[in-house]
């Protein structure tokens, strides 16, 4: 019985920014839990090779290139995926970008490009999913927050401010949508080993900042994610909404 909580079977999930990284440990790890997933990345030859892995390791893969940018194009992917009788019942929120400059250096053009891919692109996906899940009365949304939804760093304000948004999105799609059998939770992960982390990671200082910060003494590994995506997408979540679970090695919760 507590098993069956975690069966994914029957699912199918849309995984944005999936190709590499956190994503790709997101997806793989749902389609573990049963659930055909839907891939989504703006690369479309990343995307596919990403694809043909997934399906070589036995698991039922769909590709969706699009940029979570761009309004149309999420549009035409949803209508895409419509027509062919897809029915998207868990999204996770994945994809992002992060951009580093002092504030006072930045420009509005890249304030608003990080802002846009971490932000708004989830509240558009987000609800064009949820005009979907809405009807059939059932749904799973999964954010991708950060530890900077909580806390702020130098040099990374707008990913700061689009993170922050990201727990609040969270909380607002919880208060409209859960009436309707939809679940929104997130998932604040703390430094994870990923490519977009690899320059600080390799810079001996900064690596030991985070050893040195995190209880555990170590960065997180992408797969340690997954177990918490696969619950916040499960009915063993079914009365949690709103929410958001870092998955920090305990950093955020030390000074």
């Amino acid at each position: 019985m507590t098993t069956s909580l975690f069966d994914l079977s029957g699912q199918t999930a849309l995984v944005t920014g999936a190709s590499r990284g956190l994503g790709l440990a997101f997806a793989e790890g749902l389609a573990q839990a049963g659930a055909r997933i839907v891939l989504n990345g703006v690369n479309t030859e990343r995307l596919i090779k990403t694809a043909n892995a997934l399906r070589a390791k036995g698991y039922d893969v769909l590709t969706a290139a699009f940029d979570v940018t761009d309004e149309a194009a999420i549009k035409s992917a949803f209508e895409h995926l419509d027509a062919e009788g897809v029915e998207i019942s868990i999204l996770v929120n994945n994809a992002g970008i992060q951009f580093r400059k002092p504030m006072v250096e930045l420009e509005t053009a890249d304030w608003q490009r990080v802002i846009n891919a971490n932000l708004t692109s989830a509240f558009v996906v987000g609800r064009e999913a949820a005009r979907r899940m809405i009807p059939r009365g059932r749904g799973k949304v999964v954010n991708i927050g950060s530890l900077t939804s909580e806390l702020a760093r130098a040099t990374v304000a707008p990913y700061t401010v689009a993170k922050g948004g990201i727990k609040l999105l969270t909380k607002a799609m919880a208060a409209e949508w859960s009436e309707h059998g939809i679940q929104a939770n997130a998932i604040g992960p703390g430094y994870m080993i990923t490519d977009m982390n690899e320059a600080l990671i390799n810079n001996p200082e900064f690596d030991a900042w985070v050893k040195g910060r995190t209880p555990m003494r170590r960065w997180g590994k992408p797969e340690e994610l997954v177990g918490t995506c696969v619950y916040l997408a499960s009915e063993a979540s079914n009365y949690v909404s709103g929410q958001i679970i870092y998955v920090d090695g305990g950093m955020i919760s030390v000074l």
